[in-house]
Order: structure tokens, then sequence, then C-alpha cells
């Protein structure tokens, strides 16, 4: 009886589907993307939508901080800047590097103004008068209402020195640092949670380069000294950035060295599109991806040999479109690029349960999502789809099938449609985000609720423009969010998607 069963199910599943593919056929629908509320990734972090600052170029001066500008508050921060990060929804803000950290030395940048030293940035070979120091980032980042993530010098700097940073920061009162706060002005504890033990220190790029196992033994130390001053805090390692090497080595040794200790592992990744191949370009995120995948291993075959209670994350602490080498990195976006950015998104979506934090690098006008001049700001074209994203993705990620035709990339079948999705209990809404790669065809997809029905508006935020090559500038604004709204009712909701398009689709949902 049990075989006779099976069969049964065999047979009536195989007629559910051939009838499915009959109703996808009758209604000219290209693509499939079933979602089931019950085939849950993990929650969704709100960090995942964070940014990044850095002292270089005009990221710091001229964009966060510009005293003496007319579009500048009485405190010299750029209330234009604040008011696109707000838009952003940006969660949480690393600062104050990147590359400039190995050679920076935090009490530079503290105290008066008029005694702060002018030293030479080794990093990108400018001059920083530290007038933006701890201080004035804490109060941006209290404006804006985002988290501060600090990282720490591990390339020219001391244990001591990381260690005294978070007395400064987080100890109330009663001891030289946490006293030399107050005696700056601020009498409450700044409270930063999140701090980065150093910034790809697997780089020969970098102040202090070190190999696996010094840096292991260094960032070890330096771990217990700052959790010692605050054992609330929250430390990253610095996971591997170069990729030509033997990376997987780098994240496997440190992770041995840091397993009981640390709380995340960063990873960074840039990509671009050097070769002016769209279809190559599309298909550049499962670098990302892998590097996620094999990470996630890493930290399980590390937690097996600890005593920990509690998971180590990955901080996808860097990440963008960057190869055009401008001047400062004044990257101008396209519409392709913005495509990527959403199928970087999508990448940490769908790795939900371990990608806990992401920080788009960087903030404004050095290859950012916001260009500041003197008269005004104003957003590129990768700004839409992470103000998609951190607006209105949240809840639990969940295992999305999607079945549409697919490109050769190498030995790869890329497919044209990159999907993620999560459900919102509390909205009671499936959120589903879609790339159509597809640079010519719009591709005609269901989208099959499996767990319940569509019932009421859906609400539709499409980021496309004419031209892959449209970019947005001071004057002219080709590539912005479209809003949209359909009825929907029933278990499948039919949509076209547009060629080289990116869509976030919000649809309420009701128990059968």
């Amino acid at each position: 009886m049990k075989i006779q069963g099976i069969k049964w199910v065999a047979l009536a599943t195989a007629a559910f589907s051939l009838l499915s593919s009959q109703v996808l056929t009758a209604q000219g629908a290209d693509a499939r993307i079933k979602i089931d509320t019950d085939r849950q990734v993990g929650e969704i972090s709100p960090l995942i939508y964070g940014n990044f600052t850095e002292h270089l170029g005009r990221c710091i001066y001229g964009g966060l901080y510009e005293p003496g500008s007319q579009l500048a508050d009485e405190q010299g921060f750029r209330k234009d800047v604040i008011e696109g990060t707000q838009k952003l929804n940006a969660t949480i803000v690393r600062w104050p590097g990147g590359n400039f950290v190995s050679g920076y030395h935090w009490e530079d940048g503290i105290g008066p103004k008029d005694k702060r030293p002018t030293r030479i940035d080794l990093a990108w070979g400018a001059r920083e008068s530290n007038q933006f120091g701890t201080d004035e980032f804490i109060q941006w980042c209290r404006k804006v209402n985002t988290q501060p993530y600090f990282c720490v010098n591990l390339g020219t700097g001391s244990m001591d020195e990381a260690r005294n940073w978070v007395e400064y920061c987080n100890v109330e009162k009663g001891t030289y640092y946490s006293d030399l706060r107050r005696q700056n002005g601020f009498e409450k504890p700044h409270k930063v949670i999140y701090w980065g033990l150093g910034n790809e220190m697997d780089g020969n790029w970098q102040m202090g380069h070190k190999n696996a196992d010094d840096y292991g033994k260094y960032a070890l130390e330096t771990a217990k000294l700052m959790k010692w001053i605050d054992r609330d805090i929250k430390l990253i390692a610095s996971g591997s950035s170069d990729y030509g090497g033997n990376w997987i080595e780098w994240n496997r040794t440190i992770l041995s060295y840091l397993k009981d200790h640390v709380d995340y592992i960063s990873v960074h990744n840039y990509v671009g599109n050097r070769s002016n191949n769209y279809y190559e370009f599309m298909g550049s995120t499962r670098h990302a991806e892998n590097v996620i995948n094999i990470t996630r291993g890493l930290i399980k075959e590390a937690t097996t040999k600890s005593n920990r209670r509690t998971p180590i994350y990955i901080a996808f602490d860097e990440y963008n479109v960057w190869y055009r080498g401008a001047a400062a990195l004044e990257e101008h976006y396209n519409m392709e690029d913005a495509l990527v950015v959403a199928m970087f998104l999508n990448a940490f979506v769908r790795n939900a349960d371990t990608v806990k934090m992401a920080n788009m690098a960087q903030l404004v006008n050095v290859i950012a999502p916001m260009f500041s001049t003197p008269d005004g700001l104003w957003y590129q074209t990768i700004f839409y789809p992470l103000e998609a994203f951190a607006n209105h993705c949240k809840g639990t990620a969940l295992q999305t099938y999607c079945d549409s035709k697919t490109y050769n990339l190498g030995n790869a079948k890329v497919p044209y449609l990159d999907v993620s999705s999560a459900y919102d209990k509390e909205n009671k809404e499936i959120i589903v985000n879609v790339v159509n790669r597809h640079k010519d065809e719009a591709i005609n997809t269901d989208i099959l609720n499996q767990s319940g029905v569509f019932k009421g508006t859906a609400t539709l935020y499409e980021v496309n423009s004419k031209d892959i090559k449209d970019m947005n500038s001071a004057t002219e604004h080709p590539v912005s969010t479209v809003t949209k709204q359909i009825d929907v009712n029933g278990n499948t909701l039919n949509y076209s998607f547009p060629a080289h398009s990116f869509t976030l689709i919000r649809i309420p949902v009701a128990e059968e």
C-alpha cells in the first residue's frame, strides 16, 4: 500500500505539474517564481543595508562635513547628505576606513580643533587635517539615526591604542580616557557596539600588512583587551580581500585564532565592466555569493572546535561597482551598475542566515550613491536599488524557486532572472526582488504563492531606463524609481519584467 500510495502521489504531482505548465503556456509566461513562506532561510538583519565612509577624496570633507557651506548646519554637517542618508535608511555606517585606518591614530582627531595635527595620509597620498574625528562622527550618526561601526588600526596601531579607543567611547566616567571624552564636551558615553579588527590585513597594499598567523595572533590579543574594557561590543575579524591569493586559508587561519572572540568575519568585493561585456558583468556577483558560501563553511568548521554559544556571521562590509579609475574615485554610475548593486543585495537576502551586515562603499562622492556639489546633492543610479531594499525588504528571507531562460557564461548557464524574496509577517506581505538581466527582452513571469493567496493591492518599485549606459547627473535624471500598483487576488501574480530592470514587489497575502 505504501508503494502504491507513493506511486499515486507521484502521478498526481506529475499531473499537477503538467496542468501548471499548460496554464503557464496559456498565459504566455516565460518564467516562474515559486514562493513558500514555510521555506525560510533566516531573519533579514537591518544591518545589511549599511554604508561606509572613509577619509578619501570628498567623502568626509566636502561630503559629510563642509563647514562654511550654505548647505551645512551649525556643526558643519551637510544637511542634504544627512537627508539622503536617511532616505537610504542606512542602519549602520563604517568609519574611518578602509585603507586609511591602517595609518590613522584616533587621538589626533579629538579635542580642540585648533590643536589637532595635520598628518600625511600614506594610504591615499593626501593631507589629513583631523578636523573630523571620533566625536564629530558620533554626532553625525546621531543626526542620521544610524549605528556607528568603528574600524581600529591594526596596521601601524597598537593594542593599547585600540582598547583606549573603546574606553574613550564606551566607559561612562572615572578613567583617563572616559574623563578625557567628558572634558571634550561629551558626558555620556558614545556606546559604540561594532568594532572592526583592522582592514584588509591580508593585502600587500595595506600599511602593516601581515600574514595570517601574525594577524591572527595580534587580532586575538587586541580583541581580548577591547572586550575586557567592554564585554558588550561586537568584533569583526578582517577576512581576506586578496582573491588572487590563498584567501580560503587566510579565513580558515584567522577563524582558528579568533573563533571564541569575534562575532563577524568581514568580506569585501568590488566588480566592474572593464571589457564592456554586458552579460559577463551581469554575472559578476556570482563570485560574491561563492565567497559567502565558502566562508559559511569555514565558520562551521571553526565553530565545531569552539565553546561559544552564539554564531559567527559574515559582515560584507565593502561592496560596490568600482573600475573606472576616475579622479578621486568619483565614479559616475549607469543603469547596468544599478542592476549589479541590486544583485549584490539579492545575494545578501538569499544568504540572510549568515550575512548579517553589509556596507556599500562608499556613502557620498567616492564610489557612492550620492554626489554633492556646492549647490546641492543628486542621486546616482545605484542609489535607487539600495533605497528600495532598505525601505521595503524586511522580515524573513525565503528559499525561492525560479525557472527562467538562461544564457551561457563560460561553462555556466546564468538565469536571466536573479531573484530573492522575503515574508514580512508583521505587515502580511511577500516581497519579491527581481533583476531581469536580459538586455533587450521583457520576461513575462508568473509569481506563484504556494502557501496562501495574494489578496489586495500590490506595490511595485521599478528601476529602469531606456539604455543600459544611461547615467544621472546634476541636471539630468533618466534613472529613478517608478512606483506602480496592481490588484491581486489568488495564488498567482503575472508580471512582465522589463528588459534590463530591477523590480521590488510588495504583495499582500492572506491564508487560504
